[in-house]
């Protein structure tokens, strides 16, 4: 029997993972996309005049079984792959392509749907139902549906090769990024590391059956050995290791991968219509315009690059003076950043980290929820999970009310990808009056707890971890009718403001005051480390700003005109990178061809949306601290027009509900210290 194709008889309609064998998967596809095909034909042969209910309502509930088996099998290829669900991903993917243009091409549908968009003025719907009314309408016209056949033809054909490019483009990073070991058999080359690293590379040696110690490209392997490493030499080794993943020449590179999604890209967006991809995209965005994303980076380009060129100089003085280095490479940057933040603010993660015990961070995240917006979370085990690290939450509200199942995935494995995600099970919606409640789930990557010592996290685990938490939240607390327009169904620009506002929690004393307290003795963070923290935190604050600013400008390069005079990715992304770069350009290492946020993510074109969504944080956040951290009015606005809304409104109508006026760029500027307060 295959459980897919089955109503899930489990608690809480969860996924039955433990039941779902992966041959089950292609099957459970095909029979999806069979029963929704028929569900369009229905609506298409329906001899009713077109209405929003027989029509765009019965579009969105429908599918029900693809979308389920999509969400299930495509967050195990993120977090839990294997051969087998790669080689379904790459069979299923130009199937599911197909299908979606065989929907929105459909001239039948769309003319039915064009009808009743056409007398919207006339049928009093909701503010949501408008919405999606206009939704429905765009996914026809913005992908093809006045097209005459030929086009058609050639959109269809584009689909099919950009799905399978995208999924090999992210195969190839994850099989170059699990290739690399640096096997270290010389304690002397340890100089300078935390004994949790050290532990956990000497485990991970053990696991190999090798002798000494292995480090690898997974961010908690990387980024500690880059930040503490004494030895240079095998700094640089790894750093360019990590430089050069699919940029080798060999079966894995993705130079070609590039340039060809990039062309695809241009080429689709010009059969619909549009000047570029980025035009394309950005029509559904607050930044609307290519021009207007270019004008946001380069006036904050103009703010930051003074202070990041000063900060820079000042590390370069730093490393010279400490170790007589005449300029710094990209391999000293993290390293002597750390050393001078120690040196200016007596403050580094080892001495941050016993107070941030995993479990009790998670439970802070909880807490502060829990006060803001009245949540409970309690841990249960008869939740079935794709495996043993991960644990499941009941979410309730003060009344006790099923709001949301929550699953968190915490520490990196074979067949997990690097960085940090939140992502979904189910959405929530309305349907026959019953109130669906959502799934979702938070997935990391911290170091995982060793023989002698808990899972431990650096303070930029911390805000991580709260970063995702607050995507979750927006899954979680999702109030609205339809499916589509659910929690993080947000415009892109918009989607980061609830998780990047969560992290701001982490820098107030009364927040910390929560969960901070050491792994031992229990004993709450020291004031003066609290004061630090907040000091710190605009620590470099212009060159980080440079480096985000530099991976948006490279997106936008490669998509807002036309790529077809691009033949050689590293040539072009050094011109990109002309304007904000510190380092000497490391020859053999790019950074297009292991950019997963816009080779394989949904950032094309949207990357810019981590600045953008800055801005709204920092004004967002502002508010909260005129009102008290915790007050539970100002969460109230935020939770009824922002959180629990999804896109079911323009965001700038609902931001400036929550907050009555546009969001300010200076509230960002003075956070980060690049104005004065």
């Amino acid at each position: 029997m295959n459980l897919l194709t089955q109503k899930f008889t489990t608690k809480h309609d969860t996924a039955p993972f433990s039941g779902i064998k992966t041959e089950d998967f292609m099957p459970a596809f095909i029979k999806g996309i069979e029963i929704a095909r028929k569900e369009i034909d229905d609506i298409v042969a329906n001899p009713e005049e077109p209405t929003f209910k027989n029509t765009i309502e019965a579009m969105s509930f429908g599918g029900d079984i693809l979308e389920r088996t999509s969400s299930i099998f495509f967050n195990l290829h993120s977090a839990e792959t294997n051969d087998e669900i790669q080689k379904i991903a790459m069979e299923v993917s130009p199937l599911l392509s197909e299908f979606g243009n065989d929907v929105r091409l459909n001239k039948d549908l769309f003319e039915r749907v064009k009808a009743v968009y056409d007398k919207r003025d006339t049928l009093n719907l909701t503010a949501e139902q408008t919405t999606l009314l206009e939704k429905k309408y765009k996914g026809f016209s913005r992908n093809g549906a006045n097209l005459p056949e030929d086009k058609k033809i050639r959109l269809r054909e584009i689909d099919k090769e950009l799905s399978k490019l995208s999924l090999e483009f992210g195969e190839n990073v994850l099989a170059e990024t699990n290739a690399y070991q640096l096997h270290i058999t010389n304690e002397k080359d340890l100089s300078g590391l935390p004994e949790g690293t050290i532990e956990a590379a000497r485990e991970l040696a053990m696991s190999l059956e090798k002798e000494g110690w292995v480090f690898t490209l997974d961010y908690p392997s990387y980024v500690p050995f880059m930040t503490y490493a004494d030895n240079r030499e095998l700094r640089k080794q790894l750093a360019i290791a990590f430089g050069a993943r699919a940029f080798q020449g060999n079966e894995f590179d993705n130079a070609d991968i590039v340039l060809k999604i990039a062309k695809l890209r241009h080429e689709r967006a010009n059969v619909l219509g549009y000047q570029s991809h980025a035009n394309f995209v950005l029509e559904e965005r607050m930044a609307e315009s290519p021009e207007k994303v270019k004008s946001f980076l380069q006036d904050l380009l103009a703010k930051a690059k003074p202070a990041a060129e000063k900060e820079f100089a000042e590390l370069t003085a730093f490393a010279k003076e400490l170790d007589g280095l005449d300029h710094l490479e990209k391999w000293d940057g993290a390293y002597y950043s750390e050393k001078l933040k120690q040196k200016l603010f007596n403050l580094d993660d080892e001495k941050l980290k016993p107070y941030f015990k995993l479990e009790n961070v998670l439970n802070g995240a909880f807490t502060i929820a829990g006060k803001l917006y009245g949540l409970k979370f309690e841990e249960v085990k008869d939740i079935d999970t794709y495996h043993k690290d991960v644990t499941t939450y009941e979410v309730k509200d003060e009344a006790g009310n099923l709001v949301a199942i929550f699953y968190a995935d915490f520490f990196p494995r074979k067949g997990k990808r690097n960085g940090a995600w939140m992502t979904s099970y189910k959405s929530q919606y309305v349907k026959d009056g019953v109130n669906e409640r959502p799934h979702v789930s938070i997935v990391c990557n911290f170091t995982k707890p060793t023989e002698t010592k808990p899972s431990l996290l650096t303070f930029n685990e911390v805000t991580t971890l709260f970063h995702e938490f607050g995507h979750a939240l927006h899954g979680m607390l999702a109030d609205t009718v339809y499916p589509s327009l659910s929690g993080t169904s947000v415009y892109w620009d918009f989607v980061e403001l609830p998780s990047q506002v969560m992290e701001n929690w982490c820098y107030e004393p009364e927040a910390l005051a929560l969960f901070a307290h050491h792994y031992q003795t229990g004993e709450m963070i020291p004031m003066e480390y609290i004061k630090k923290i907040k000091e710190s935190a605009s620590f470099q604050e212009g060159i980080a700003t440079m480096r985000q600013l530099s991976f948006g400008m490279l997106d936008m390069g490669w998509h807002s005109a036309d790529p077809s005079g691009i033949t050689d990715v590293k040539v072009f992304e050094t011109e990109q990178f002309a304007a904000t770069q510190l380092y000497p350009d490391v020859k053999g290492n790019a950074m297009s061809t292991a950019f997963s946020h816009i080779f394989q993510g949904g950032y094309s074109s949207g990357y810019y949306s981590y600045k953008w969504a800055e801005v709204l944080d920092a004004d967002a956040f502002e508010f909260f601290q005129e009102k008290g951290i915790f007050d539970k009015e100002t969460a109230k606005k935020f939770k009824d027009n922002i959180l629990s809304k999804g896109g079911t409104e323009h965001p700038m109508l609902l931001y400036k509900r929550f907050r009555g006026q546009e969001p300010r760029p200076e509230a960002l500027l003075k956070r980060a210290g690049l104005l004065a307060p």
